[in-house]
């Protein structure tokens, strides 16, 4: 079990490498490196975001880590116990602890069943209560989420994205888990909507002391929600740190182009914007030494094309910059 005030969350060194085959005779050409070398803690309550472009390994980790990809390499441990190597029944135990809300709520939610059936399968999965007590929990899970218990033998199909998303949500939380992934979870909603479910998931966090790994590329959501924020290119984490110093004080090339596209709410103020040369290269194929030098606008020559930035430490901020290091060196403890 997880020592008092130790992390609930650690995850070391985690890969995950798809294999690229060709031939009649499907030989492995090559491996797309997804997920490579990637290490965070998450602790009790607490929120993680994990932010970067499109294709940058964010859910890959997530699912990794809960997984429903099996890793190629690393460990995941959680409340002490190393998930990555454990067999199928005490698998399936530690996932009553673990559990996702997944980005889409139009394909997450099987159209056939009712909205009852889907938030009591974890508790029947799980031999959790007599059929009486599972709808029961049911109820009281929907009332949670801010739905009513008379939803309970509609279908997803009468519902609108948001709700469906809280129906998610309440599918996630009918267990009672310690650690919930939002993979993306209000991406595909209006706006207004975002909101609401952000703020459930909040509320949710305060109540019930569950832990989130937040994926998503809006930065503006990440900032409201999270306590620390990791933020990864190209399969790599290259900078994290406590939300609040990394949006004022952001160390890396990458997270400050990042931060300068995110709109700002006051019309007087303007913002310069950062506007990365190029395109994400491929995982199948990464640069060598540092993976963001061919587009970086402060990349060091002969330095930054041939090694390998270390992920440092500089006073609780976390950095993997050839660049920041010659500049912070100084900041490090």
């Amino acid at each position: 079990m997880t020592e008092a005030n130790g992390p609930l969350l650690q995850v070391d060194r985690l890969k995950k490498y798809f294999p690229v085959k060709k031939g009649v005779f499907s030989r492995i050409v090559g491996w797309v490196k997804a997920v490579d070398d990637i290490s965070f803690n998450i602790m009790p309550g607490e929120t993680l975001g994990l932010v970067g472009e499109s294709g940058c390994g964010k859910t890959t980790a997530g699912r990794t880590i809960l997984r429903l990809i099996e890793p190629t390499d690393g460990k995941v441990m959680f409340d002490g116990v190393d998930v990555a190597h454990l067999g199928a029944g005490d698998l399936r135990s530690a996932r009553k602890h673990m559990q996702i809300i997944f980005q889409d709520p139009y394909s997450s939610l099987n159209p056939r069943m009712t909205i009852g059936s889907i938030i009591a399968e974890g508790l029947l999965v799980h031999g959790i209560g007599s059929k009486q007590d599972r709808l029961e929990l049911v109820k009281q899970t929907l009332e949670k989420v801010g739905m009513s218990p008379q939803y309970i033998n509609r279908y997803p199909h009468e519902f609108s994205g948001g709700q469906r998303q809280r129906i998610g949500v309440a599918r996630a939380l009918a267990l009672n888990p310690k650690f919930i992934v939002c993979d993306e979870p209000v991406s595909a909603l209006d706006v207004s909507v975002q909101s609401q479910v952000v703020n459930l998931l909040v509320d949710l966090k305060q109540k019930y002391g569950i832990a989130y790994l937040f994926i998503s590329h809006d930065l503006s959501v990440v900032k409201y929600i999270s306590d620390r924020v990791a933020v990864m290119y190209l399969g790599e984490i290259v900078e994290q740190a406590n939300s609040d110093d990394l949006y004022a004080s952001p160390e890396h090339p990458y997270t400050k182009a990042l931060l300068s596209a995110v709109p700002v709410p006051d019309p007087a103020r303007k913002r310069s914007r950062i506007i990365l040369e190029g395109d994400v290269p491929s995982p199948l194929n990464p640069p060598g030494g540092c993976r963001f030098h061919p587009r970086c606008p402060v990349a060091i020559k002969g330095l930054c094309e041939t090694q390998k930035p270390p992920l440092k430490d500089y006073a609780g901020h976390f950095v993997a910059c050839h660049e920041v290091d010659q500049r912070l060196a100084g900041r490090k403890e």
